[in-house]
């Protein structure tokens, strides 16, 4: 109708008259929308003092382990602070880091290429990074290399500079595999271990994190952070089970 009404006027030599000419613009914001917030940022708070004092640690520090139960938000914090720090230009990218070990069973052989292979087995990181970036944006800094996961063995021989470092499930490396981590750091960066030196799927013994995480105490530059069942934030069970289990 509107068009049809133009044509007419124009037919006729009649000018087009606003209806509305002293309301100006109308935007479906109303009169605010100037000042109204254009994006959605979703902020992590830490509920509890040991979650506090992590993140704290990881702000402050170049080297955080983070030692604590399931469900205690070792590794989200860790992520989300290395988006934190990517957002704010802070570091040029994130490096993700975990074993691929398998939890008491074997998958067998897996077909497709090596990220199809290694996706089971890093799949708890790409939950992170899609909860905190969007799926779509995930995917895009992947592709251009602003982040990147990758398998314990394919670490040794870097030096990771500019870089956020987080290296996820500490508790199935051996204290070889983690030394050789931890000297990838290189100038400019952060890193932070995370793990729970009672879970591990390796032999007795095998497991390096616990002794790792006792001799890095004694150095005043390294933050050592052990977190409880009162920091867990996964269902109330999670916490009861843990006390008996």
């Amino acid at each position: 109708m509107a068009k049809r009404a133009t044509r007419i006027a124009a037919s006729k030599n009649e000018p087009v008259v606003t209806l509305y000419p002293d309301q100006g613009g109308w935007s479906p914001l109303g009169e605010d929308d100037q000042h109204r917030e254009q994006s959605y940022v979703r902020k992590v708070r830490p509920q509890g003092d040991n979650q506090r004092r992590l993140l704290k640690a990881i702000g402050d520090g170049n080297l955080t382990v983070a030692l604590g139960p399931a469900g205690t938000g070792k590794t989200y914090l860790a992520i989300s602070a290395a988006v934190e720090a990517f957002e704010e230009g802070r570091v040029a990218r994130i490096m993700l880091s975990r074993p691929a070990v398998e939890a008491g069973e074997s998958l067998g052989f897996l077909p497709g290429d090596l990220q199809e292979k290694l996706a089971p087995y890093l799949r708890p990181l790409y939950d992170a990074l899609s909860d905190r970036l969007g799926g779509k944006r995930l995917r895009a800094l992947l592709a251009d290399g602003s982040i990147e996961i990758a398998p314990i063995a394919y670490m040794r021989g870097r030096t990771l500079n500019n870089a956020f470092i987080v290296i996820d499930e500490a508790q199935n490396c051996t204290y070889g595999q983690i030394k050789m981590l931890l000297t990838r750091l290189g100038w400019h960066s952060t890193m932070v271990l995370t793990g729970d030196p009672d879970q591990s799927d390796l032999l007795p013994g095998m497991s390096g994190l616990a002794d790792i995480a006792a001799r890095l105490s004694e150095l005043p530059d390294v933050a050592v952070i052990t977190l409880d069942e009162k920091d867990i934030v996964r269902h109330p069970l999670v916490a009861s089970m843990l006390t008996v289990l």
